[in-house]
C-alpha cells in the first residue's frame, strides 16, 4: 500500500482517480483551491482526507510516497517548485498514475475522438454491465448510467476510460491517451480543437495516429468512417479494424435513424444484418453514433468471434451523463437544457437535434465562449455557422479576456452582426449577470412556447441555476 497525494483532487478526472486508488488499497490525500461539493463530500465519505490550497511545508510533513500532479498544475505553484526544488517526493502525472496502478495489465476500452467522448464512455460502461459483466471505468464528467464515473471492476474483465488528447501535465505534453495501452481504440471524430495544445489539424491528427500505433495485433480500432478526418489517418495495417457510422462502405452501418417529439429509434446493421432495432430517449444523430461506437466497442471486447450476441435493449433506459443536453425546467411554455458544447459542431448538431425534438418552439440559444479555444477567434467563424441555427442567441462575457491580445479574443460583437445579418435576435452584456437579467425578462416576453439552451464547459458564472430558479413554478 502506498500513500498518494493528488493535487487538485477536486476535478473530475483527478477525483474520480483517487477514488480509484482508494478502492485500490492505498491511502489517499490531496490539496485543492477549491474543496467543495459535490466531489468534496465523496472524496471525504470515501475516506480521503482533503487540504485547501497548496503549502509546501505541510506536503513535507506530510510525507506521501508518490505526488499525482494534476493537468491544471503549473510551474509557480508553491508546492510544485517545492518538489522540483528539493526531490524528496516521487511525483508523476494523473495518465500515468493510472497506467501503472489501474490499467496494468488490464484489457483496456480507450474512447478517444473530439466529441462525444464521456458519453461514449459511460455507454461502453453501461453496457457491459447490462450485458453481465463487472467492467472498470474512468469516466470524464458525472454519469447517470453507470450510478457512479469511476470503479475498479474485475480485474478479468474490461477497464474502459475516456481518452482526452490534451496533454497529460506541465512537465509532460504528450495526450493523455497514450498511456492508456489500448486493447480496443475508438476513433469516434476528429476535428481541430484544443488550439493552446495543437497548431493545427494535422498535429491533431498526429497524435491520434500515436494512439492507433500502440494498439497491439490482437486488439481492435473502432472507427468513425462517416469521417474525413479519420479515414486520413490510414489503413492500420499492423492491427484488426471495424468502421462504424451512415455510409454503406461501413463494416456497421446506423440505418434508419429517425427523430421527433417521443425520441430516437435506428437500427445497427453488422455487416449486411440487422442486429437490433434501438428506441431510446437521447438526443441526435450524434448520440446514435456514440451508442454505435460503444455498442461494436462492448461486442468486441465480450463476443469477438459473434459481436451480434451484445444485448442492446438497455439502451432504452440509458440516462445519459449530468451536462450533456440535460433537461432542467420541462413545463408547456418553458424547457430548459444545459450542455457542455464548447465546439461549432457539438453546438450545431445539438442545436438541431433540438429543432428536431421540438418543433413549433422559440430557439433559444446561450453561449458562454470559455475554453482554451473558444474564448478565441480560432474557431468563431464555426461558432457563428452554429449559432445561427437558433432563433435567438445570447453571447456571455469571454472569460479570462483579460490575458488575451485584442487580435486573438472571440469578438463578441462580430459575431452579433453576423447573426442580425441573418435575421437571427442575438445580445450580449458587458457582465453574465446583466445577461441573465436580459435572459429573463426577454423570456418573460415570448409569447410561443420557448427552448433555452446553454451552452457551456465551466459555470457561467452562476447564471444557469438562477435562470431555472426563476422560471420554476
Amino acid at each position: 500500500m502506498m500513500k498518494i497525494y493528488f493535487m487538485g483532487i477536486c476535478g473530475t478526472a483527478m477525483g474520480n482517480a483517487a477514488l480509484l486508488a482508494r478502492a485500490a488499497g492505498h491511502e489517499v490525500l490531496g490539496a485543492d483551491t477549491g474543496v467543495y461539493p459535490p466531489m468534496s463530500t465523496v472524496l471525504a465519505e470515501a475516506g480521503i482526507t482533503l487540504h485547501e490550497g497548496y503549502d509546501p511545508a505541510r506536503l513535507a510533513q506530510l510525507k506521501p510516497d508518490l505526488v499525482v500532479i494534476g493537468n491544471a498544475m503549473s510551474r509557480g505553484n508553491p508546492e510544485v517548485e517545492w518538489l522540483l526544488d528539493t526531490r524528496a517526493i516521487a511525483f508523476t502525472s494523473l495518465p500515468a498514475l493510472l497506467a501503472d496502478f489501474v490499467l496494468k495489465g488490464r484489457s483496456n476500452i480507450v474512447i478517444a475522438g473530439t466529441h462525444g467522448k464521456t458519453t461514449t464512455t459511460a455507454l461502453t460502461a453501461f453496457l457491459l454491465r447490462e450485458n453481465g459483466r463487472d467492467p472498470g471505468f474512468l469516466i470524464g464528467g458525472v454519469p447517470q448510467d453507470p450510478p457512479t464515473g469511476n470503479h475498479l471492476g474485475t480485474a478479468a474483465d474490461p477497464f474502459v476510460i475516456e481518452g482526452d488528447e490534451y496533454d497529460s501535465a506541465f512537465f509532460d505534453k504528450r495526450s493523455k491517451f497514450i498511456h492508456y495501452a489500448p486493447h480496443i481504440a475508438v476513433l469516434n471524430n476528429l476535428e481541430f480543437d484544443h488550439a493552446d495544445i495543437f497548431r493545427d489539424l494535422a498535429d491533431v491528427q498526429r497524435t491520434f495516429l500515436h494512439l492507433a500505433r500502440i494498439v497491439p495485433r490482437n486488439g481492435w480500432i473502432v472507427l468513425n468512417g462517416d469521417d474525413d478526418n479519420v479515414r486520413a489517418l490510414g489503413a492500420f495495417p499492423w492491427t484488426r479494424v471495424v468502421s462504424v457510422g451512415t455510409g454503406e462502405a461501413n463494416n456497421v452501418r446506423i440505418t434508419n435513424f429517425a427523430e421527433g417529439p417521443t425520441g430516437v429509434s435506428f437500427a445497427l446493421e453488422w455487416r449486411g444484418e440487422v442486429a437490433m432495432a434501438v428506441q431510446w430517449s437521447q438526443p441526435g444523430l450524434f448520440n446514435a453514433r456514440n451508442a454505435a461506437m460503444a455498442a461494436v466497442a462492448a461486442a468486441l471486447a465480450l463476443y469477438p468471434d459473434d459481436p451480434t450476441k451484445l444485448k442492446l435493449e438497455s439502451l432504452a433506459r440509458f440516462r445519459g451523463v449530468k451536462r450533456r443536453q440535460e433537461l432542467l425546467v420541462d413545463t408547456p411554455r418553458l424547457k430548459v437544457i444545459e450542455d457542455f458544447g464548447h465546439h461549432p459542431t457539438a453546438l450545431a448538431e445539438t442545436i438541431q437535434s433540438l429543432r428536431a425534438r421540438h418543433p413549433g418552439t422559440v430557439l433559444s440559444a446561450v453561449f458562454e465562449p470559455r475554453s482554451n479555444t473558444a474564448r478565441t477567434k480560432v474557431l468563431q467563424a464555426g461558432f457563428t455557422r452554429a449559432l445561427g441555427l437558433a432563433d435567438e442567441v445570447y453571447i456571455g462575457a469571454v472569460s479570462r479576456a483579460e490575458k488575451l491580445k485584442d487580435t486573438e479574443r472571440f469578438d463578441v460583437e462580430a459575431v452579433l452582426q453576423h447573426l442580425d445579418v441573418q435575421g437571427v435576435h442575438a445580445y450580449t452584456a458587458e457582465t453574465n449577470a446583466a445577461l441573465l437579467d436580459k435572459l429573463v425578462a426577454n423570456t418573460q416576453a415570448v409569447e410561443k412556447p420557448q427552448l433555452v439552451v446553454f451552452f457551456t464547459n465551466g459555470s457561467f458564472d452562476g447564471i444557469i441555476g438562477k435562470f431555472v430558479q426563476a422560471n420554476k413554478g
